[in-house]
């Protein structure tokens, strides 16, 4: 569970990264297969990551008392409007200990993309995440491609740039799934 050492922790990596890159930081995870975690929709409605495969995926794990995730969620809605008839699927994952807390913050947003909760952070600890906000984009193979920590102002063309790349790839290749 993320306790409030936890949290300081985690806050005190995400500001490193994002001091030290002009862009969100690289995770070195890219290129491997995604862990096939189990999700949790807002009715405890089970989905594993493996059903999304077939669409490219950003997923994106967050948490209502992180100061970047709330400046990027918005941000991370507006992709999943404009790319969800294309293929691409944004799933964010909430860590918070308390549910009640996420939903207070998302009481807030006027939001579409899905919502999934992971309390005990298993899709963190999955994902070997070094904090939050991390993101992952996973190929319609299954394939983590781009990984980031962290955010900042070029985050939103960051993740479109490597959607596009995605999305180019799967429309040239010959396996589509």
């Amino acid at each position: 569970m993320i306790g409030a050492a936890c949290r300081r922790a985690c806050a005190v990596m995400v500001t490193a990264a994002l001091l030290a890159a002009a862009s969100p930081a690289p995770v070195a995870a890219a290129d491997e297969r995604a862990p096939n975690v189990e999700l949790r929709g807002p009715k405890g409605q089970r989905q594993r990551l493996a059903d999304f495969r077939g669409k490219i995926v950003l997923l994106e794990i967050w948490a209502s008392w992180c100061p970047d995730c709330k400046v990027l969620f918005p941000a991370l809605d507006r992709l999943s409007r404009e790319f969800k008839s294309r293929g691409v699927e944004v799933i964010a994952v909430n860590v918070d200990e308390h549910r009640k807390n996420a939903d207070a913050f998302l009481k807030t947003q006027d939001y579409q993309m899905r919502v999934m909760f992971d309390p005990r952070a298993r899709v963190a600890d999955a994902f070997a995440a070094p904090g939050v906000p991390a993101s992952y984009l996973i190929d319609a193979r299954g394939m983590i491609r781009f990984a980031h920590a962290g955010w900042d102002e070029t985050a939103d063309a960051t993740y479109r740039r490597e959607i596009m790349t995605l999305l180019d790839e799967w429309r040239e290749s010959p396996n589509r799934n």
